[in-house]
Parts: structure tokens; sequence; C-alpha cells
């Protein structure tokens, strides 16, 4: 029998989850540059988000960049891998949940250098950069996603 505060509690429970994203819990394996300490805020806020979050150094960071599909021009000082992707560097969360929710046909996400105001530096919803998919469908490169917009997915 349900009693009243077991109803409670179940409520409760079932709204946390359907705040949390799409792929929350989902692992994630974060290689960061060594001794980058923006590569571990990016971690800190995936952690914070719900993601099973594990974090190695780069030991070859072409190497191992170019082992994952993703074109030197793209690079940036982090690489994700989570449910079959790769996200290269300071990647919006809103982007990177989409890819995990949509499986489109690309390798992943990457945002080039290190944008002020990206996740991990700064978080300024108001930044404006382009996230760039790339492999799969979108070839060498094609924009997915334009942070600071109005309609950020309207590329």
């Amino acid at each position: 029998m349900i009693t009243r505060r077991h109803f409670t509690s179940l409520s409760a429970a079932a709204l946390v989850m359907t705040a949390l994203p799409a792929r929350a819990g989902t692992p994630m394996r974060v290689l960061a540059s060594p001794g980058c300490g923006c590569c571990h805020a990016w971690a800190d806020l995936a952690r914070a988000r719900g993601y099973a979050v594990t974090v190695e150094e780069l030991t070859d960071p072409e190497a191992q960049k170019s082992e994952r599909g993703i074109p030197l021009e793209l690079a940036s000082c982090h690489t994700i891998e989570a449910d079959g992707y790769v996200f290269e560097g300071h990647v919006p969360f809103e982007a990177l949940e989409a890819v995990l929710q949509d499986r489109p046909d690309v390798t992943g996400l990457a945002v080039p250098g290190m944008p002020m105001g990206s996740p991990g530096m700064g978080d300024d919803p108001s930044a404006r950069y382009d996230v760039i998919a790339f492999g799969g469908e979108a070839g060498t490169g094609t924009v997915y996603y334009r942070a600071g917009t109005a309609q950020p997915f309207d590329t």
C-alpha cells in the first residue's frame, strides 16, 4: 500500500529526474591538457549536470586528437568522449546534450581554441562563438550551434 509519505517521496524523485539533462549519468571521459585549469572547470560543470566524469591527462595531444577524428584546425585544450561521440574543447552543454539525444551521423562537436565565456572559460551565456560538427554527414566541419544567440540551433 502506498502511503502519503511514500507518494510524496516518489513524486519528488520524479521531479528531480525530469529536471536532469537527457543523458545525465552518462559516463564521460575528459582528456585534459596537463596543468590546464579550464579543462577541469569544464569537467566540474559536467559533474554538476549529473554526468559521471573521469579526467585523464593527454600524453600526446596531436596523436590522440587525430586518432579520434578531430581535425587539427578544430583542436582545443581538452577532448571529451561520451556515448560514442567526441566533443573537443569548451562545448556548451545544450549542444552536447542535443547530440547525445538526437544521435546525428557525426563524429562529434568542437569549439576551436578557448573562447572567453564558454563553459569552463567564464560561463557567460551571452558569449558568441560557433560550435562545429565534424565527421560523418558534417564532413570536415559545419556550424551546428551558435552560442550566445537567440536561436542557437538555426544555422
